[in-house]
């Protein structure tokens, strides 16, 4: 049987009463949301909200979410917001740490009963879960794709993108892929730029070091993906080679920073990067889970990363860069201006890793090159403005729904 298969027959049982006891139990996959909520308590109520942030993930795929705290604090400043989710162990994550108000909804008939006794502006979306149409029903409100990252990724172009009635990106390079990669999508009308607001203030220029310190190397990989022609990883090809050669290398320290959802599709790549972990800390490096890289970037020289979200955002650092060539045969990997210009790491080069790393990080060859490509990616200017312009962009959204709304006599 099939894994799609698998998956559905999963969602009817849980649907069922065998089900329901699964999810009051605890016992669902961690992968599946439980629709465990607040509904009894919601029922016949109203949301003080005009921006809501529906979050259909599950606890793994928190970082998608958690990148947008303060973006959405700012934006909270001049309106309510909300982060609503549909698993109860989101849900006590998010009442733990989030700065924002948070509810759990798990019935899409208590959404449909609160969303009509409110004046919900403005769904958000992080990410591009299947559970978002319970939400994109909604005909009273305006959905917008905030995405979790600038990425040369081709499946930041999926046609998911047709749903919502804005996607929000960094820069002019997300709008040329739409342009070449989706059809019948119209990139000037259907796309806002407002830059990076996680980047506003990230550590810009070479980080001060004392005479002797070693360069310390970020590696960065992404995760396997959920389907081959997504594999971008580096974690089976090049990971175990290059931690043992930084880490042997007197001159350069290690960093490694794991993707948070590694070995969610394959087996092997959670059993290479637990062994990637151990040998990091035996090596007298670091493991870095923290929730946020980019505060991670301070500490670095330069980063080693795949073809992700993470190499864009360190672009704005002006540190070195180099990013793993893609080995899968299934991956499907685009020409970019990116990997046109940084290093590319391959298997062959990896004998001689340590020494191409410390040669990038002292001597920085491509760096006015790699310079010239912040514009592109995320806008001019580049860094400082991510936040203010994403508020802008929320607000003119939600008085652009407020006017069609009173122009049909709806509001």
């Amino acid at each position: 049987m099939s894994p799609s298969s698998i998956l559905a027959r999963l969602r009817r049982t849980v649907r069922s009463r065998g089900g329901y006891v699964l999810r009051r139990a605890g016992l669902l996959p961690s992968g599946v949301p439980d629709g465990l909520g607040d509904d009894a308590q919601l029922l016949g109520t109203r949301l003080d909200a005009r921006f809501v942030v529906f979050f259909a993930g599950t606890v793994r795929n928190l970082y998608q979410l958690r990148q947008w705290y303060g973006p959405l604090e700012a934006l909270h400043a001049h309106v309510p917001v909300l982060l609503m989710c549909n698993d109860s162990r989101v849900g006590q994550v998010l009442r733990a740490e989030a700065p924002l108000p948070s509810v759990t909804v798990g019935r899409f008939a208590t959404l449909d009963d609160v969303t009509s006794r409110s004046d919900v502006a403005v769904f958000g979306y992080v990410g591009n879960e299947g559970g978002n149409f319970q939400t994109l029903r909604i005909t009273s409100a305006l959905h917008v794709f905030l995405t979790h990252g600038e990425s040369d990724k081709l499946v930041s172009v999926t046609g998911q993108m047709k749903a919502y009635d804005y996607v929000f990106v960094a820069g002019r390079a997300a709008q040329d892929r739409f342009a070449e990669h989706l059809l019948r999508f119209d990139v000037d009308a259907r796309t806002k730029l407002v830059g990076r607001a996680q980047l506003d203030h990230v550590a810009v220029g070479p980080r001060p070091r004392g005479d002797g310190e070693r360069v310390t190397v970020m590696y960065a990989p992404t995760w396997e993906g959920g389907q081959g022609s997504s594999d971008y990883s580096s974690v089976l090809t090049h990971g175990r080679r290059l931690v043992e050669a930084v880490l042997a290398d007197p001159r350069l320290r290690l960093v490694y920073r794991p993707h948070p959802r590694t070995g969610a599709s394959r087996a092997d790549f959670e059993t290479a990067d637990h062994q990637i972990r151990a040998l990091v800390r035996r090596g007298g490096g670091t493991v870095d889970t923290g929730p946020d890289p980019v505060e991670t970037f301070a500490s670095a020289d330069i980063l080693v990363a795949d073809v992700s979200a993470i190499a864009h955002d360190w672009l704005p650092t002006r540190r070195p860069l180099v990013v793993t060539d893609v080995e899968s045969p299934a991956s499907v990997v685009a020409r970019t201006r990116l990997a046109d210009v940084v290093p590319r790491l391959t298997v062959a080069q990896l004998p001689e890793v340590a020494e191409l790393i410390h040669h990038h990080a002292t001597q920085d060859p491509v760096r006015d090159e790699r310079v010239a490509l912040e514009e592109y990616y995320f806008g001019d200017p580049a860094l400082g403005t991510g936040t203010e312009r994403f508020v802008a962009a929320c607000l003119e959204v939600i008085a652009e729904r407020d006017a069609e709304l009173d122009a049909k006599g709806r509001r």
